[in-house]
């Protein structure tokens, strides 16, 4: 939505409605994509989680060890074992049964690994939606200013009129200290406006990594819904939060089974080779200096007794299998219960739109009214500062429900898991990939395989300049 063009000339010091060009919606949303700490942080996490998968499987595969050890005995007895001894070995096993525990664990981690990708979809949104009503604070707080400031010029102005008018005798004390206490109440007004701004332009450098400059008004948001109903509808089917307590409910359910699977037997294939050497200390001529020995064989163990606690991890992982189906339930009653209040708050925004427009044309001409009929004594000055004071409330309101029906807007599309990359017309930017990290990691069977060390991704705010309420282009 847009700022209606007798607001815009109200606010004349805008320089934002003169700019050509300046930053766009989108850029902010790009910015805050690639360079956001709280995304960039998530999908470290989600990194991480891709790990798990990579662990569940190496416990399936066969494992081999190698051990060596030299021993010197500080002291002997004739006969008896010999001054040094070195010993080398080499051992492998491979799970051949499990009870479908390892199989599950694997599923477990699998499902986990899509459930932090339905998170990280979450996160991205949330910091969409926080780069949306940053961009919209200073849009708006930049337009009250610009209304402030008109306003302190405005009764400025008055207040010199009405002193030459009470030199002369046309009007009386009464009416000069009425202006003065509205153009005091004005400064005053002026200064906690301007503070606001300051304030929103931080909380912009926040989200999205630098100050704004020249913002543009926003584009018609895309896919918004017909009807309540059908807001909801999506969101149940698409919310991302949802879709990760759901997946994560999954992951549950296969810990149940990995949980289970420790009462039963476990069979895997061992084998060992090893050797000995006595390093010329063993003074034999009968016997050899070294030794070695090969064997392979089946192990097999089944728990019999471990007091209970098999039984209790089975019970621990039930119960945290139910609490995940109860906060699919919770889940799902916050994401109805706020795609309702969202719709309603967007359409009640849009009608106080509506109404505040008419306010803005009846309070003009009720404004340019006064001034007539107090140039005819008809109307006393403080009618005149009133009818000005009501002109300013109106533009405010104004101003401050297209921020809201656009900030709810955008809220409803976020819950409704429509807001994201491709659904704010992004594509063209770097696009984070969480599959690409997964399959990459995922089949790796190297030990030694590891990634670079870590840099951060996020910028840092630091060294930004601090921001200041000129309606001009901002300081770097």
């Amino acid at each position: 939505m847009v700022l209606t063009r007798k607001l815009l000339a109200a606010a004349s010091l805008l320089v934002l409605a003169q700019q050509a060009s300046g930053e766009t919606l989108r850029d902010a949303l790009v910015k805050a994509y690639e360079t956001n700490p709280t995304l960039t942080g998530a999908r470290a996490g989600q990194r991480a989680t891709d790990e798990s998968v990579t662990i569940a499987k190496a416990n399936r595969l066969p494992g081999a060890s190698a051990n060596a050890s030299l021993t010197e005995n500080i002291e002997t007895f004739p006969g008896s074992s010999p001054a040094r001894r070195f010993s080398a070995g080499i051992s492998a096993d491979v799970p051949l049964y499990s009870g479908g525990g390892l199989k599950s664990s694997l599923r477990s981690a699998e499902a986990r690994v899509e459930a932090g990708r339905a998170g990280l979809r979450g996160t991205e949104t949330d910091v969409f939606f926080s780069t949306v009503s940053a961009y919209m604070d200073v849009l708006r707080d930049q337009a009250i200013v610009g209304l402030n400031r008109s306003q302190v010029k405005l009764l400025e102005v008055n207040f010199e009129a009405t002193k030459d008018r009470f030199e002369v005798g046309d009007i009386t004390r009464t009416d000069v200290a009425q202006s003065e206490a509205r153009l005091a109440r004005a400064r005053s007004s002026l200064e906690g406006v301007e503070a606001q701004l300051i304030s929103s332009r931080e909380r912009y450098i926040q989200v999205v990594g630098s100050a704004p400059e020249n913002l543009e008004q926003p584009p018609a948001l895309p896919n918004l819904p017909e009807s309540v109903g059908q807001a909801v509808e999506t969101a149940l089917a698409d919310n991302p939060d949802l879709l990760a307590v759901n997946k994560a409910r999954k992951a549950a359910e296969y810990d149940v089974k990995s949980t289970k699977s420790q009462r039963l037997p476990r069979v895997s294939g061992v084998a060992t080779a090893s050797g000995g050497h006595f390093l010329g200390s063993l003074n034999s001529t009968v016997l050899p200096e070294s030794s070695r020995s090969v064997a392979v064989g089946v192990q097999a163990s089944v728990p019999l007794f471990q007091g209970g606690a098999l039984g209790a991890q089975v019970r621990q992982s039930q119960a945290r299998l139910s609490q995940s189906m109860e906060q699919i339930i919770e889940v799902e009653r916050g994401v109805i219960a706020s795609t309702r209040a969202s719709y309603a708050s967007w359409q009640a925004a849009n009608s106080v739109i509506r109404s505040s427009e008419v306010g803005v044309k009846a309070n003009t001409l009720a404004l340019e009214g006064v001034r007539a009929e107090n140039s005819v004594g008809t109307r006393t000055i403080l009618d005149i500062l009133d009818a000005q004071q009501e002109l300013l409330n109106a533009q405010v309101q104004l101003v401050s429900s297209q921020r809201n029906a656009y900030v709810a807007g955008f809220q409803m599309l976020a819950i409704m898991g429509k807001a994201e990359y491709a659904d704010l017309g992004l594509e063209g930017g770097t696009l984070y990939d969480p599959a690409i990290n997964y399959a990459r990691v995922t089949n790796t069977i190297w030990d030694w395989k590891t990634d670079a060390a870590p840099t951060t991704q996020a910028t840092r705010t630091v060294d930004t300049t601090p921001q200041t309420p000129a309606l001009t282009t901002n300081p770097q």
